[in-house]
């Protein structure tokens, strides 16, 4: 499909039109000229949207589908369809399936199913077998297949011995490991964050240390062994000063913070509401800004949506046995605009892409046509018809989030709302 972009407004750094307005031509997949006005021919389908802004296609590194084995929570059809109308060119799709990604197989298998789709779904392979946290999975061989790096999702690696040689065994092939920053053995069945809260309202508490206490251990390995470590969803004050260490010292060490816990705090808990309850919990006030600051200085590399689709029947329930888990495609934009700008949202949606391997197209004459489209201004509230996934478990319901995603132009395919 070739079409024209009238009027738009270029958000990409790397771009010498970096916040100017131009009309932008696609020809056959990729930018054929960009001017400030560029005339219409025949079988060109003309793009002009309110405010339209454009920038490279946005990446989330940390997104779960269900498929398979969970398809009533969401199928990989719905699921990049949402991410699409969200704004995502490229989505990290995490191992909680059933079975457990763990196999080049298992990755052969995702990208089956997205062939042909908008969004570039790249397969996340399970570190260990099972993600049982036992013995390493077959890592090689699902690289090769096209996982994108090796995450057992939010199961903590409790042996140690296991992250120290996936770190030293992944360098043959430059892979990426990930290890969720979480100490069972000091979280034990905790639900919220240890805290005022917590105490006050009766729930059991996750303390801050118990994440703490495994990002200081990742770290200690990692400068033992070398290699490349991203640590997901960090959440309280500490872990920020303890990644920003590493880094100073040179170790390769990324991370990434959920929307959830940089726009909520424990103070919602209030309601009882099983929506806010995700794993990491929601921290205080002062985390959030620890991690806002974070962002701010490079710390934080990027900011997740960490979509994670929960079905009524494990979500809907008493507080104490609900699923951790909260749906984010549809509100990350609108909420980390409003807490950032749009300029600052746009780098942090992209910021994880050189961590991941994912190519930076800038928006250039002759470039791949790889854009997201949005209008930064809008303030809105949302609601549930806002929702696209099959499931409703979303944290943000009910908040006032600023600037809407109109959608993407990814792999020749336009997916506009």
């Amino acid at each position: 499909m070739n079409i024209l972009l009238k009027s738009v407004v270029i958000v990409d750094p790397t771009s010498k039109d970096h916040l100017k307005k131009r009309d932008i031509l696609i020809e056959k997949g990729s930018i054929s000229k960009i001017a400030s006005t560029i005339q219409p021919s025949k079988n060109i389908k003309e793009i002009d949207l309110p405010n339209l802004h454009v920038s490279q296609g946005w990446f989330d590194s940390s997104v779960s589908f269900g498929e398979p084995g969970y398809e009533e929570r969401e199928t990989i059809d719905n699921g990049l369809r949402t991410a699409a109308l969200s704004g995502f060119c490229h989505v990290a799709v995490n191992a909680n399936t059933q079975p457990i990604t763990d196999s080049k197989s298992a990755i052969k298998y995702l990208l089956t199913k997205a062939t042909g789709q908008a969004v570039n779904l790249l397969p996340v392979g399970a570190l260990s077998v099972r993600s049982k946290g036992t013995d390493m999975a077959e890592l090689y061989d699902m690289h090769n297949e096209g996982a994108i790096a090796f995450y057992d999702y939010k199961k903590p690696i409790s042996n140690a011995n296991l992250l120290k040689i996936a770190l030293q065994y992944t360098q043959n092939f430059n892979g990426l490991v990930q290890s969720f920053p979480f100490d069972t053995s000091v979280a034990r069945n905790g639900i919220v964050n240890e805290e005022v809260n917590s105490t006050r309202l009766g729930l059991k508490g996750i303390p801050a240390l118990a994440e703490e206490l495994q990002i200081t251990r990742d770290l200690y390995l990692l400068e033992y062994t070398g290699g490349r470590l991203h640590i997901p969803t960090i959440s309280t004050k500490k872990s920020v000063a303890l990644i920003k260490e590493a880094k100073k010292k040179g170790l390769n060490v990324s991370c990434s913070v959920a929307i959830s816990n940089l726009f909520l705090t424990d103070d919602r808990l209030e309601s009882f509401d099983t929506r806010y309850k995700v794993l990491p919990p929601l921290r205080t006030q002062e985390d959030v800004k620890a991690m806002l600051k974070g962002i701010k200085d490079g710390t934080i590399d990027g900011v997740t949506s960490d979509h994670n689709p929960i079905d009524i029947e494990h979500k809907k329930t008493e507080f104490d046995h609900a699923y951790f888990g909260s749906i984010g495609l549809e509100s990350c934009f609108g909420a980390l605009n409003k807490l950032l700008g749009f300029e600052s949202a746009v780098g942090m949606l992209n910021g994880l892409k050189n961590v991941f391997g994912i190519p930076s197209e800038a928006i250039e004459e002759g470039a791949r046509a790889t854009l997201t489209l949005f209008n930064p201004d809008p303030t809105w509230t949302f609601q549930k018809e806002d929702i696209l996934s099959s499931s409703q478990n979303a944290s943000l319901l009910g908040e006032q989030l600023k600037g809407r995603v109109y959608g993407i132009y990814a792999n020749k395919k336009l997916v506009l709302n």
